[in-house]
């Protein structure tokens, strides 16, 4: 699991996230400035960071590089989530208590999510889940 970002590793990977694309130092550097004082060197150097955590490639280009994210906000947040889950002593008292923490446009993306993890249903997932109620199918619909 990975180490939670630090403030501003978050500021940049937000950034190199949202953009979509390999991103210089001097692209994060002016969008940041827009918010807080900040040096080149500070997002040079926390870019460097982020590339030997294993959370950007970099390819050179010129004297410089270009940087670019090695996998999606969203794979973050769920190894984190998976991380929390996982430090529980009761992992399903702790689903518990994050399900009623949701809204419910986040219950509801968790039932689609549930569902394209699951599958399409088939006759046999349907007369599974009948025989053994409250049972959760798993990717394979087992």
């Amino acid at each position: 699991m990975p180490r939670p970002l630090g403030e501003l590793e978050d500021a940049v990977m937000t950034r190199v996230w949202k953009w979509n694309r390999p991103v210089t130092v001097r692209e994060v550097l002016e969008d940041l400035q827009q918010e807080r004082s900040i040096a080149y060197t500070t997002v040079m150097t926390v870019l460097d960071n982020l590339h030997q955590k294993g959370w950007v490639r970099r390819e050179a280009e010129g004297r410089a590089y270009r940087y670019e994210a090695v996998s999606t906000r969203a794979a973050y947040a769920a190894a984190l989530m998976n991380d929390a889950w996982s430090q529980s002593d009761n992992p399903a008292a702790a689903l518990v208590a994050f399900f009623g923490m949701m809204s419910d446009e986040q219950r509801q993306a968790l039932r689609d999510a549930v569902r394209i993890v699951q599958g399409p249903e088939t006759p046999e997932r349907r007369e599974r889940e009948e025989e053994n109620p409250g049972s959760v199918p798993d990717r394979d619909g087992r």
